[in-house]
């Protein structure tokens, strides 16, 4: 099953009358006054984001933005994989594979298709399986691992020898994991974060640099004040799957502790709605189990790694990412507060993939 077939979103429009209905039905949490977000996701949030959802959002207008990019599938170790393929104009173009994470869709990389193959590159831009378009899993195994596989595969489908790979979030570990398990062809990968933590031993903390002080701060808080997402999903993904399937207004919440009030709500929604309108919410959320049940690799990875993340987001101690990493040739943090640099700053993020992949062509 190698045929590659052309793909256009096309929402049923019952699907979109049954979404209004559930919004407008929906039962809402109640809220100590004055608590704000002390609690988690405030209704207030909850409220305007269903608000506009429901009155608002158009979702056939995000439907032709989306399609106004060629779009395909193909079946790969029995997984349907979507994913976007924009090629460049330019003579000579270098392929890139951008791979999203959670709770984030391919739509995170929208902002850099114009400029990157303005600039020379030809993308493909993925669905991670269980996502999306791409539909829900049906077995078990698809970790990181699994998955950077299938991304190999469908760049040596596509006819690409040599290629460089991008991550935010969950792609920023699938990423340099397909630098691992195909270096033969991976020139190199840039990442927005790298997720290597120390092990325990106090004596790994001494004389940190000001850059690894705060990013470990940063990880100090992340993990004192919501990290539970995590924990659940690597551990009873099943058990929230049946929330977030029944109600959209709880899809909301529980994605949006991490599409937060700082990003728009038009690119909150787009990626909330994806998971809704494809049925992947519950799927999504298995890929934390994948991985925490998976036996990570000991090697360190050897392909050239960059780093362009962001100083208000965890993006990496360099210290135990060099543990991780034998390969790291470039390390920059921007003054862009957000997750999603490529969403948020997509002219900065196109310039940094552009100047470092420039070297690999």
């Amino acid at each position: 099953m190698t045929a590659i077939t052309p793909f256009r979103i096309d929402v049923p429009q019952a699907d979109l009358d049954d979404l209004r209905a559930r919004l407008e039905r929906t039962r809402w949490a109640d809220q100590i006054p004055g608590s704000g977000d002390t609690y988690g996701v405030s209704v207030d949030r909850v409220r305007h984001l269903v608000d506009y959802w429901r009155d608002g959002f158009d979702w056939r207008k995000v439907e032709e933005t989306l399609n106004a990019h060629p779009q395909f599938t193909t079946e790969i170790d029995g997984q349907n994989i979507h994913f976007l393929h924009v090629k460049s104009l330019r003579d000579n173009a270098f392929p890139l594979i951008l791979t999203h994470g959670w709770p984030g869709t391919f739509v995170e990389f929208l902002g850099v298709i114009e400029p990157l193959t303005a600039a020379g590159y030809d993308l493909v831009i993925p669905s991670v399986p269980g996502y999306g378009f791409s539909g829900t899993t049906t077995e078990s195994g698809w970790n990181d691992t699994r998955i950077a596989r299938a991304w190999a595969e469908l760049m040596r489908r596509l006819g690409y020898d040599k290629y460089g790979a991008v991550g935010n979030d969950g792609g920023a570990q699938i990423s340099p994991e397909l630098g691992r398990v195909d270096p033969e062809h991976v020139a190199a990968v840039q990442v927005s974060q790298i997720y290597s933590f120390p092990t325990g031993d106090p004596t790994e903390l001494a004389d940190l640099t000001e850059d690894e002080a705060q990013s470990l701060a940063t990880l100090d808080w992340f993990v004192k004040n919501k990290m539970g997402f995590n924990i659940l999903q690597s551990q009873q993904p099943q058990t929230l799957a049946h929330a977030l399937m029944d109600s959209p207004a709880g899809l909301v919440g529980w994605n949006g502790q991490l599409l937060g009030p700082d990003l728009d709500d038009d690119f909150v929604l787009t990626n909330i709605a994806i998971h809704w309108l494809t049925g992947t919410a519950g799927s999504a959320i298995r890929h934390y189990f994948e991985k925490a049940k998976s036996e990570p690799s000991t090697e360190p990875i050897t392909v050239p790694l960059s780093l362009s993340g962001s100083n208000g987001d965890f993006h990496g101690i360099r210290r135990f990412a060099e543990r991780d990493h034998s390969n790291i040739v470039s390390w920059r943090t921007h003054d862009v507060y957000t997750h999603y640099l490529h969403h948020v700053a997509p002219e900065l993020m196109s310039r940094e993939i552009g100047e470092f992949f420039a070297q690999y062509r």
